[in-house]
């Protein structure tokens, strides 16, 4: 390995804050967004490709970043969704067979721009008590007033509407075709693995664009509803919450993740709020109301629902709280086949103890199915 003489980078946040660092190979690049952290020890490529992160600067908790490569296999979408990349050591070389590069080549692909040699314990320090906010990692170390400017003309998150940035433009079909049961599923901001899921049950998901109205999906004549993960703040996302309300009306089961819960939650009148930090990991402890039994799951996002609301709302149900905080991580209706959880049961990455939920909406399809052909 050849010696390199990198360029010095920094991360300026909106509140005047600098962290120093250096620019990964010898780019020169800015790059800005709101600055957020993920406490997962793998699967940066996974979350570098996750919708969910689409206009966010991230902060990597784990000391070495790039030790194992990159795969073709292991994209949650078909490229790069962050809008920069901050660590502390970041690894030119690999030692993973199967891997197809390394993880400079795939950020080189994807035209990212990466800083690292970061204090990253002071930084995720700093952003967990002062809160989630716009920054710029930049290699212009000598235009900090220059950088200010650019940064204050930067989007606040809370009111963002994201999901069209990401969401397919068309609709498009995974699984078989000849399956018992068709799922349609409301693209905000859809992982693969989600999709993976869904399919490997033995269902035909038909994927539509995030403004899609319900009678376009309705024509189709699922026997269920899906709305994804996404990013940005639920509240603008009006078309969806509005085609929500025409899922839950039909009697069919719906299922929501992440976006798709907040979503779920609007269209029933609950409203939503931007939290402190968020929650951006594959630890994330849960409990599930129902069973009483704990899990530990994958979690990535910045808005929560309301709990005051839920609770007092009599067609809602709490299911699972977060241990950490008590937030809401999920509800379902009392009187309609309507569910949904704030974290992501497909993982990827992160732990499969939420796995049996895909299992929980076939059941319910197919039960429903049942009781319609009594009818």
């Amino acid at each position: 390995m050849k010696y390199q003489t990198r360029k010095k980078a920094l991360i300026l946040l909106a509140d005047g804050t600098i962290f120093y660092g250096k620019s990964v190979g010898d780019k020169e690049g800015t790059a800005f967004g709101e600055v957020c952290f993920n406490t997962g020890m793998t699967g940066y490529q996974e979350i570098f490709t996750d919708p969910s992160y689409f206009g966010q600067i991230m902060v990597t908790t784990n000391a070495h970043i790039g030790n194992y490569g990159t795969v073709a296999e292991e994209v949650e979408s078909d490229s790069i969704k962050i809008s920069g990349l901050v660590c502390r050591n970041f690894s030119y070389n690999y030692s993973r067979p199967r891997a197809d590069k390394s993880l400079e080549s795939f950020l080189d692909d994807n035209a990212l721009f990466a800083i690292s040699d970061v204090d990253t314990r002071a930084l995720v320090s700093y952003i967990r008590d002062n809160g989630a906010m716009n920054a710029v990692i930049s290699t212009e170390v000598d235009n900090i007033e220059g950088l200010k400017k650019q940064l204050a003309e930067v989007p606040s998150m809370e009111g963002l509407e994201l999901a069209s940035k990401v969401s397919t433009k068309e609709p498009y079909y995974v699984g078989d075709e000849n399956a018992d049961i068709k799922i349609a599923a409301l693209d905000i901001g859809i992982k693969k693995n989600i999709l993976r899921n869904l399919a490997k049950r033995g269902g035909y998901i038909k994927v539509f664009p995030y403004n899609t109205s319900f009678s376009e999906m309705e024509a189709w004549a699922p026997d269920g509803y899906f709305i994804s993960n996404g990013p940005g703040d639920p509240e603008p996302l009006t078309d969806a919450i509005e085609t929500s309300k025409g899922m839950i009306n039909s009697g069919k089961p719906v299922f929501g993740i992440c976006l798709g819960h907040q979503v779920i939650a609007l269209a029933n009148g609950v409203s939503t709020y931007k939290m402190h930090n968020g929650h951006r990991g594959i630890n994330h402890p849960i409990l599930n109301l129902l069973t009483g039994k704990g899990e530990i799951t994958s979690q990535n996002h910045g808005f929560a629902i309301n709990r005051e609301e839920t609770e007092a709302n009599e067609n809602l149900e709490i299911t699972h709280v977060h241990l950490n905080d008590q937030t809401v991580a999920g509800i379902r209706m009392k009187d309609k086949n309507v569910f949904s959880v704030q974290y992501h049961p497909e993982a990827s990455p992160g732990p499969h103890d939420a796995e049996y939920l895909f299992d929980q909406f076939y059941e319910m399809i197919e039960n429903n199915s049942v009781e319609m052909a009594k009818s």
